[in-house]
C-alpha cells in the first residue's frame, strides 16, 4: 500500500473524493478509520428490516389489517428505529427519476459541480461536511446539501441548473415528501394510540426540510474507510431513497445491512423523535460502508421541527406512572451538530 498522506483535513477537502478516485489515489490518512473495526457485519434478510405499508396505516376504515400494521410499525421503531416504507404514494417510476438525476448531477465535470461549491466551514452546497474536530476522520463521499422548506430558507444560487431537469424534479419530490411525512407522523401517533396530529403539531407549521444528495465513490481499500461515519441524525426523522446496498443499522452490537427494495423508502428515526416519543421510539445509529466494485448514490430528506420551536415529550405519553425521560429543548439540531463534529451523540443533553 502506498504511503498515506498526512495533509490536514482542510487541505484535503479542497480536492473531492471523486477527483481522488479518478486519479487512482488511495485513501489519505484523514479518511482511514476502520483499522480497529470489531463489530460484526450482518447481511440482514428481508424479514429482519421491517417493511411497513403506510397506505394500510393511513386507511380511514380501521380494521384488523390496520391494527396489525400499526403494531408492526410500533415494534419496528422501538427496536430498529427505522423501517422500509411502501404504500407511500410515490411511484417507482418517479423514484427512478430521482436516482437518474442524482447520478447525472454527480457525473458532471467538476467545473460544473463547483458552481454550487461550499466553503470548508459552510454546510449548504456541494462538497463535504464542514471539517470535523481534530482527530475525527473524513467520510469517503461527496454530497450536495440544500434547504428546501420553508421556501424562504432556500438559496436559489445553490440549486443546480444542470441537469436541466434537476430543479423541477427536486421541487416535485419535495412536495411529495410533505405528504409522506404527514402519513408517517400520523401513523406513528396512531401506533401509540394517541391523537394522530400530535407529532405534526410538535414539528410546527413551518417544519424544516433539507435534501442531501450523496455520492459514494468506489474505493480501492473499502476495508479502511467509511462513506459516512457512525451517527444518529439530529432530525425528527429522515427519509432515504437509495439505489444500492451500503447503509447499515447498528442493532444488538451488530451492523445490519439494509436490503435494497427499489420501491421502498427507508424511514429513519432521529434524536428528536426519540425525545418526542419520550424514549419509546429509538434514534437509529447508522453508517455507510464503501465498495471497491461499484459507486452508490442516495438522497436523504431531513424532517426537522421549525426553527426556535421548543420540543419535548408528547404530553399524552407521560402521566403519574410514566415520568418524562427528556426535558424540553430548542434548536436541538444545532446542539446535535456540535457533538457530531466530535464523533459523539448529543441525546444526553436532553435527558432529565
Amino acid at each position: 500500500m502506498a504511503q498515506l498522506s498526512v495533509l490536514p483535513a482542510g487541505v484535503l477537502l479542497s480536492k473531492r473524493v471523486q477527483e481522488m478516485v479518478l486519479e487512482g489515489q488511495e485513501p489519505p490518512a484523514p479518511y482511514v478509520c476502520r483499522t480497529d473495526d470489531r463489530l460484526q457485519e450482518v447481511e440482514a434478510p428481508f424479514s429482519m428490516v421491517p417493511i411497513i405499508d403506510l397506505s394500510v396505516c393511513a386507511s380511514s376504515t380501521p380494521g384488523e389489517e390496520q391494527k396489525k400494521e400499526l403494531h408492526k410499525l410500533n415494534s419496528a421503531l422501538c427496536s430498529w428505529g427505522c423501517f422500509q416504507a411502501v404504500g407511500h404514494g410515490i411511484s417507482s417510476t418517479f423514484l427512478d427519476e430521482i436516482r437518474k438525476v442524482s447520478k447525472e448531477y454527480f457525473k458532471q465535470p467538476m467545473e460544473e459541480k463547483k458552481k454550487q461549491a461550499k466553503g470548508v466551514e459552510d454546510f449548504e452546497g456541494y462538497g463535504a461536511d464542514p471539517v470535523p474536530e481534530e482527530g475525527q476522520f473524513l467520510d469517503w463521499s461527496d454530497r450536495l446539501y440544500l434547504e428546501v422548506y420553508p421556501v424562504d430558507r432556500r438559496n436559489p444560487k445553490l440549486w443546480p441548473e444542470k441537469p436541466e431537469s434537476f430543479r423541477g424534479i427536486l421541487e416535485e419530490y419535495s412536495v411529495k415528501m410533505k405528504r409522506v411525512t404527514e402519513l408517517t407522523s400520523k401513523a406513528m401517533a396512531k401506533s401509540l394510540n394517541i391523537e394522530e396530529n400530535c407529532f405534526l403539531t410538535l414539528f410546527g407549521e413551518k417544519a424544516q426540510y433539507q435534501a442531501r444528495f450523496n455520492y459514494y465513490s468506489r474505493c480501492q481499500r473499502p476495508d479502511l474507510v467509511l462513506g459516512l461515519k457512525p451517527h444518529s441524525d439530529g432530525s425528527g426523522y429522515t427519509i432515504i431513497m437509495m439505489d444500492e446496498e451500503g447503509l447499515q443499522i447498528l442493532k444488538d452490537e451488530k451492523w445490519f445491512t439494509v436490503p435494497k427494495i427499489s420501491e421502498a423508502l427507508l424511514v429513519l428515526m432521529g434524536d428528536q423523535m426519540e425525545i418526542m416519543s419520550n424514549g419509546i421510539f429509538k434514534s437509529a445509529v447508522h453508517r455507510v460502508v464503501a465498495s471497491s466494485e461499484r459507486e452508490r448514490i442516495s438522497m436523504a430528506v431531513f424532517y426537522t421541527p421549525e426553527v426556535n420551536k421548543e420540543i419535548g415529550p408528547e404530553d399524552s405519553l407521560t402521566n403519574e406512572e410514566t415520568s418524562k425521560l427528556f426535558k424540553k429543548v430548542k434548536n436541538y439540531a444545532d446542539i446535535h451538530w456540535g457533538f457530531y463534529q466530535k464523533g459523539e451523540r448529543a441525546l444526553h443533553v436532553a435527558k432529565v
